[in-house]
């Protein structure tokens, strides 16, 4: 599989690398443009046309209706046939030679036998998605570049032309819309403070209730403890007491058993 995969691995890689280099000129086109704005909107899509390719070379594209990847080879032919469509004659021409059918290179790493170059293909790759991004980067920067140099050319055209002052009324009007429109988003922030520092002052009356709540419950609980106290000192005294009264009931009830017995011993025993 790795030996009949070298040809079509290197065409795809010469593919990528010309999409690169193509898309890095389209840019610079993009950054230089001096408009108008139409002629920006034919390089953009261009460079998105060429997006479309390097992609479309790269990594492996869900498929709509066809289950993605899972649809199997025929999928995977069907989808590279309609690139190469796009791509247009030349591109099939210089790869008809090779005899192989074209291909993503995330596919076909994926189809790799051996380990070691799959995982070596799996890491160009995202290499590659790594640059396409940079350039997707640099590609949005000169387009914003590009708008802010047209921008201020056509600011500079309306500003030098002969309907300068009716474009000075409406960028008044415009501005006037704006302070307007400025003014009542500020009048909402003031509302919306106003609300938060009405949330705010009830918030901090609530904490004071809960304080003054927690500080009559302190002095319940002192008083509580005041009485508890106590409670416990006539409970100590009530039950020294009680000693006290069951000792003298003891004593007076041998008292009284010993007087009985003494008067019995008289009665029933008067020679002893």
């Amino acid at each position: 599989m790795a030996a009949a995969g070298g040809v079509p691995v290197r065409v795809c890689h010469q593919e990528i690398v010309k999409f690169d280099l193509e898309i890095k000129a389209a840019v610079q086109d993009i950054r230089d443009c001096p408009g108008p704005l139409g002629a920006l909107t034919e390089l953009n899509a261009v460079v998105k046309e060429k997006f479309r390719h390097l992609r479309g070379r790269i990594q492996v594209r869900p498929r709509a209706g066809g289950g993605g990847r899972g649809a199997g080879p025929a999928g995977g032919a069907v989808a590279s046939a309609r690139f190469w469509l796009a791509a247009g004659p030349q591109a099939l021409m210089g790869f008809s030679c090779c005899g192989f059918a074209p291909q993503e290179l995330e596919q076909m790493a994926k189809e790799q036998d051996k380990e070691s170059e799959k995982q070596a293909l799996l890491r160009e790759v995202e290499n590659h998605k790594k640059q396409m991004l940079s350039n997707q980067a640099a590609w949005r920067k000169a387009n914003l570049a590009c708008k802010i140099a047209i921008d201020n050319s056509e600011k500079d055209q309306l500003l030098q032309g002969r309907d300068s002052l009716r474009h000075r009324k409406t960028t008044k009007e415009s501005l006037a819309e704006s302070a307007s429109n400025i003014t009542e988003s500020l009048m909402g922030i003031s509302r919306m403070m106003s609300q938060q520092v009405q949330q705010s002052e009830e918030t901090v009356q609530t904490l004071a209730n809960s304080s003054r709540t927690i500080l009559e419950a302190n002095e319940e609980f002192k008083s509580m403890s005041g009485t508890i106290q106590l409670g416990r000192k006539l409970i100590t005294k009530y039950n020294r007491r009680e000693l006290t009264d069951k000792l003298l009931i003891f004593l007076a009830l041998a008292l009284f058993l010993a007087t009985v017995l003494y008067i019995l011993k008289k009665r029933l025993f008067p020679f002893l």
